[in-house]
C-alpha cells in the first residue's frame, strides 16, 4: 500500500515546508509517501466559491484510480487521537490494496462530486488551520502513527 497526501495547490516554501519534507524523509523507512500536488482553480476573482470548488474538484478526481480508497481531511470528519489514528493506518495497512489517499481541498472545500467519491471524511482538529499548516499536522501525525506501531519511542501517553 501507498500511501499519498493530495493537496490542492503548491506550497509557499518557508518554515512549514522544511517541516514536511523532514516528516516525508523521515515516512521514507516506513511506508511508500508522497505528496501529490492539484493544481488549484485559476482566475478566481471572476468566479463564485462554487465555481471555485467545482474546479478543484473535477482536478481532484482527475487525479484518482478507480482503485483508491480516499479520505477527505474535512473539518465535519471523524476525529481521532493520534493512538486512534495509528490503529486506523494498521487497519488501511492490511484491507487497501494499492493507494490510500488523504486529500485536502481548497479554501472554500470540496466539491459535492469530491464528497461523493470519498470512502471517508477525517478532522485533525475542531480548530482551523491554514492549508499549509495541515500539510505539516497531517505528515507529523502520520509519522507519529508509524512510530506508534513500531513501539517506537516518539509518542508518550
Amino acid at each position: 500500500m501507498k500511501i499519498v497526501l493530495a493537496v490542492v495547490g503548491k506550497m509557499a516554501g518557508g518554515y512549514l515546508s522544511k517541516g514536511i519534507e523532514e516528516y516525508v524523509s523521515r515516512l521514507k523507512h516506513y511506508i511508500p509517501f508522497e505528496i501529490q500536488y492539484i493544481a488549484d482553480a485559476k482566475n478566481t476573482k471572476n468566479i463564485s466559491q462554487e465555481q471555485q470548488k467545482a474546479a478543484e474538484g473535477r482536478n481532484i478526481l482527475a487525479t484518482l484510480d478507480t482503485s483508491d480508497v480516499v479520505v477527505l481531511l474535512d473539518e465535519h470528519g471523524r476525529e481521532m487521537s493520534s493512538m486512534e489514528f495509528a490503529r486506523y493506518i494498521e487497519r488501511k495497512m492490511t484491507t487497501v490494496q494499492r493507494r490510500l489517499v488523504f486529500i485536502v481541498g481548497g479554501p472554500y472545500g470540496f466539491s459535492q462530486d469530491v464528497y461523493a467519491r470519498a470512502n471517508e471524511k477525517i478532522s485533525l482538529s475542531q480548530m482551523t488551520f491554514s492549508h499549509e499548516m495541515i500539510r505539516l499536522i497531517f505528515t507529523e501525525q502520520l509519522y507519529r502513527a508509524m512510530t506508534i506501531l513500531r513501539g517506537e519511542p516518539y509518542h508518550h501517553e
